[in-house]
Parts: C-alpha cells; structure tokens; sequence
C-alpha cells in the first residue's frame, strides 16, 4: 500500500494529493501539466524541492516512512526498493542491452545475474536485442529494455511514466499482460502515469484523476474515468 498526503509549492504550481493506494496497478490520469510526473518523482524521492516553499507532507510504503517533513525522514532513491521507468529510456549508450540491463545487479555472481538479464529480456521480448547498442534501436525497442532493467532489481514499486509511448497498442497491450504476471508473482505494485483515457481503461486498473495539481478522484477506472470514456467515444464514432 501506498500511502500519500503531500502538499507541493513551485513556482505558481501547486500539489496536493491525499490518498491510500492499494490496487496492483493504479494509472495517473490527467493532462499535460496536471502534475503526474511531479507525483511520481516524488514517490521515487528524484524529486525534493528546497528553498522557501519545501514540500509538505509524507509518503509511506508498505508501512515504511519514505518521505516526511514533520520528522525530517528523506529515504533516497536508490533505498526505497522502487525503479522508475519515464518516456526517455536513458540507457548507457557505450553498454549494449545485456549490459545495460545487468548494470544494477552487481550484487550478484556472473552466472546468476546473466540469468537474470535473460529472464528479464523474455520478459519484455527482446532476447534478440542482447547485443546492439541503444543507438541501433528504435524508440519502443529502448523502452523495452529500459522496463527491463528496472525490473532486474526486484522492485516492490513500479513508476511508469508514458513508459510505452513509442509503443503501437498491439505491442503494449501485450506488453502490459506480462507485465501484470510479474507483478503478481513478486507481489508489486505499479503506478503508470498518462494522458491517454484507453490506457487506462484497456488496463482495468483503479485510476487516479488530477488535473492543475489536485487530485480529483481515485477509484476502479471505469467509473473515475466515465466522464473522459464518454468523450473518447464520440471521438471516435466522429472519426
């Protein structure tokens, strides 16, 4: 579970988000500039605003404190056994894909964490891809392997963030189905950020409606999401 009440300030923007999280898959939907990617840094503490207007509030998982103003509790990243995924795969570009997928598991021995990486590379359907560098990749073949080695390390919390723009629905949507098994094998939870209503929806997730930095409502995404469904849907029979 995941438990959330921040109160952000930058700039003339502000969050606020108040809420219990406790769905396997819970999808961030709103607008651009709605605040999605602000929530998820802050939930994988990438994100700590200092200055004259810091941030307010706290982040529990899984009943351990993350973030929390009042006591000064700020577990960093790398300890906060979650792994984020964004739209920009940021993958070593001088490591090919076997290697970039490894680079966070040098705790283990060389056999184990080859077997690792090639479970992860089934995973995401890119065993074939073990070998090129980034650079002769294309935009969804890097999200993949990007998924991938966020996986490798076993995280508890999983931050999507547009993680399968480039992506075609077939692709994604096959993606996601084994996605959701890995994450009811390791008993995780994943948050997937974006603007697009069928994503949610095709995911039958619980969803979490913000728009300009207020969390408006969070529920089973066929009724969050009626008011932006019925709209999608004129959309298209207009098409």
């Amino acid at each position: 579970m995941i438990e959330i009440d921040l109160h952000a300030r930058r700039g003339t923007f502000t969050l606020d988000v108040e809420c219990r999280i406790n769905s396997e898959w819970t999808v961030v939907f709103g607008p651009s500039g709605a605040g999605k990617s602000t929530l998820l840094r802050l939930l994988a503490g990438l994100d700590r605003w200092q200055g004259e207007e810091p941030i307010k509030g706290s982040i529990v998982f899984d009943g351990s404190v993350m973030t929390d103003s009042a006591s000064g509790v700020w577990v960093k990243p790398g300890q906060r056994k979650c792994a984020m995924v964004t739209q920009q795969p940021s993958l070593f570009p001088h490591l090919n894909v076997a290697a970039n997928v490894a680079f966070g598991l040098r705790a283990l021995d060389r056999v184990a964490r080859a077997e690792r990486v090639a479970e992860m590379l089934k995973l995401v359907d890119a065993v074939e891809l073990a070998d090129r560098l980034p650079g002769k990749l294309s935009g969804g073949q890097q999200q993949r392997v990007a998924l991938a080695r966020a996986l490798a390390t076993g995280p508890r919390l999983l931050l999507l963030d547009e993680a399968f723009s480039a992506l075609d629905g077939v692709a994604s949507d096959a993606l996601l189905d084994r996605l959701r098994g890995w994450l009811r094998d390791n008993k995780a939870q994943a948050v997937l950020a974006t603007h697009d209503v069928s994503d949610a929806l095709a995911m039958k997730a619980h969803a979490l409606l913000i728009y300009e930095g207020q969390m408006l409502a969070l529920g089973p995404a066929h009724i969050v999401l009626a008011e932006e469904r019925t709209r999608l849907m004129g959309r298209l029979g207009g098409a």
